[in-house]
């Protein structure tokens, strides 16, 4: 009896495993990438990066760094330009400063591939001076007429809004928004929640240099302004800088350019989850470096960095 106690209990344990047998490859891990910049404490991209130099969190839980590379996907640019009334005497730095980032964005990439990049001026309401392009020659015709329009304010969310969901429609993969702004007048009347949640949506990385010193304006279009501004290059591992004169762009353009050309492409793991994470973040591991980064475009899900 004992025996037949012990075979049927075998019998009873085999079955239970060929039935939990079949869940195991639920429980596996899969992979998530970023892209993420990393640059030393004077502002620089810091080269020759592995899986132990970086810290990526889901939700503050640590995922296991798989491999980095560096990034080679091209990107499309949208580089929105502030022509308002406000920034009549910036607009002599602006065109000085956009020549050389043109140049260091569309050199040849991976594969013969090239980044595209349009100029769209956000003075009165936001307008395509150059569409998407990886051709240098148009995108210098383009910095020309960039001029600064008499009576008119900036629609700067407006415009980050239009080029977002330009970017959804037509599928960008490697999205980046590049923002000249001043401290004028913005007249979008647009809620901060309003443009964040398309720039989101679309994946795109968001990076904005804003030139003069800081407003006074209390108004609600300036508080939107200032919230997408801070939330959306930070939650979109962009950079924000503040030049007070328009003189120190052509220098800030070459840094954006240079952290955008030196990303990392950074994949980990994660455990298969019904429920994505709500926030994903990455750090460099030593001191002295900062990391920010934001997830692939077709990787995001619900997840912010």
């Amino acid at each position: 009896m004992v025996t037949q106690r012990r075979v049927v209990g075998a019998a009873v344990l085999l079955f239970a495993l060929t039935l939990v047998g079949p869940a195991r490859p639920l429980a596996q891990a899969i992979q998530r990438s970023m892209y993420v910049s990393v640059l030393n404490e004077a502002g620089a991209p810091v080269p020759d990066l592995g899986p132990s130099d970086f810290i990526v969190r889901e939700d503050n839980v640590a995922r296991e760094v798989l491999r980095v590379a560096p990034a080679e996907a091209p990107m499309q640019v949208a580089v929105l330009v502030d022509n308002s009334a406000a920034a009549r005497d910036d607009i002599a730095d602006i065109r000085r400063a956009l020549p050389e980032f043109v140049d260091a964005m569309t050199a040849s990439a991976a594969a013969g591939r090239k980044n595209e990049l349009s100029i769209i001026a956000v003075g009165e309401r936001p307008t395509i001076i150059t569409d998407y392009t990886p051709d240098r020659a148009q995108l210098q015709k383009g910095i020309g007429r960039i001029f600064a329009q008499p009576m008119s304010a900036s629609y700067l969310l407006e415009g980050v809004i239009e080029v977002s969901r330009g970017f959804k429609k037509r599928e960008a993969q490697r999205p980046v928004i590049v923002a000249i702004a001043t401290e004028g007048p913005e007249y979008s009347s647009r809620h901060f929640d309003l443009v964040l949640r398309p720039l989101h949506d679309a994946g795109a990385a968001f990076h904005a240099l804003v030139l003069g010193s800081p407003s006074s304006d209390i108004s609600d279009d300036a508080n939107n302004r200032n919230v997408v501004l801070a939330e959306g290059t930070r939650t979109t591992g962009g950079r924000y800088d503040n030049l007070l004169a328009s003189s120190a762009l052509p220098a800030a353009m070459k840094r954006v350019a240079a952290e955008l050309t030196h990303q990392y492409l950074v994949t980990y793991a994660r455990p298969q989850s019904l429920i994505p994470p709500d926030r994903v973040t990455v750090n460099a591991a030593r001191s002295g470096m900062t990391a920010r980064g934001i997830l692939m475009k077709a990787q995001q899900e619900q997840g912010r960095p």
